[in-house]
C-alpha cells in the first residue's frame, strides 16, 4: 500500500511538474508575440514606412491606404490560415507562423497607436496586462467548469461582430460604444475560458511536437484575448494626440 502510495504521489507530482512547464511555455510564446508586435509597431510609427499607409483625396484628407487596408485584414486572414499551417505543417513552421502574424498584427495596429499619446497607451498596456493577468490566473485555477460560459461568449462575439459588419454602414456612435463596450467583456471572460482550455488540452503523454503545437495554439488564443482588451480599453482610456 505504501508503494503503490508513493507510486500516485510521484505520478501526480510528473503531471504537474509537466502542466506547469507547458503553461509557462504558452505564456512565454505569448508574451514574445506581444513583443514582437510593439516593435513592429513601434518600428512603423516611428520610420517613414508609416507614409505607406496613408492616402491623400483631393480635398487634402487623409485615409488608409490600399496598403493600410490590406495591413488592416491581414491578421484576420492570417488568424484563419493558423489553423491550416498547425494541422498539416511542422511545430517549427506553426512557430515561425504565429511570429510573422505578431509581426504584422504590429503593423495593423501602427496607424490605430498614432492616434493616441504615448503615455496613454503604456498606462492602458499596464492596465491590459494586470485584468489579464487576473482573469488568466481565475481561469487556471478555479475549479468551475467554464464550458458554457465560453460557448456563451463566444456566440455574443460572432454577434458582436455582425452588429459591426452592420454599423460600418449605419455609423451610429451609440451602437458602436455599446458594441466596444459588450466586446471588452466578452474578451475579459475569455481570458478565463481560453486559460482553462488551454490548461485542459495538456496531455502528459504527448510527445514534444503535439506539446509545442499545443502550446502555440494557446499562445495565440491569449495573445489574441490579450490584444483585443487592449484595444478596446484603449478606446475608453486612451488620450487622444
Amino acid at each position: 500500500m505504501e508503494n503503490r502510495t508513493y507510486y500516485r504521489a510521484g505520478a501526480t507530482s510528473a503531471v504537474d511538474e509537466g502542466l506547469r512547464q507547458y503553461m509557462l511555455k504558452v505564456y512565454n510564446f505569448m508574451a514574445a508575440g506581444l513583443g514582437l508586435t510593439a516593435l513592429s509597431a513601434y518600428f512603423i510609427v516611428n520610420t517613414p514606412l508609416l507614409k505607406l499607409f496613408f492616402s491623400v483625396n483631393q480635398s487634402g484628407q487623409y485615409g488608409l491606404s490600399g496598403f493600410g487596408w490590406l495591413m488592416f485584414i491581414a491578421p484576420l486572414i492570417m488568424v484563419f490560415a493558423f489553423n491550416w499551417v498547425v494541422s498539416r505543417g511542422s511545430s517549427s513552421q506553426a512557430q515561425l507562423f504565429f511570429w510573422a502574424f505578431s509581426a504584422v498584427m504590429g503593423f495593423s495596429l501602427a496607424p490605430t497607436l498614432l492616434v493616441y499619446t504615448g503615455a496613454s497607451v503604456a498606462r492602458v498596456f499596464l492596465v491590459t496586462a494586470g485584468t489579464f493577468g487576473a482573469m488568466s490566473l481565475y481561469g487556471y485555477t478555479t475549479k468551475r467548469d467554464l464550458t458554457a460560459l465560453g460557448s456563451f461568449l463566444i456566440m455574443g462575439l460572432w454577434g458582436v461582430i455582425i452588429t459591426m459588419i452592420v454599423n460600418f454602414f449605419l455609423q451610429s456612435s451609440g451602437v458602436d460604444y455599446a458594441l466596444s463596450l459588450i466586446a471588452l467583456a466578452i474578451f475579459i471572460g475569455l481570458t478565463a475560458f481560453d486559460t482553462q482550455r488551454i490548461k485542459n488540452m495538456y496531455n502528459n503523454i504527448d510527445d514534444s511536437e503535439i506539446a509545442t503545437k499545443k502550446a502555440i495554439v494557446g499562445a495565440l488564443s491569449l495573445y489574441l484575448d490579450f490584444i483585443n482588451m487592449f484595444i478596446y480599453l484603449l478606446r475608453f482610456m486612451g488620450d487622444r494626440r
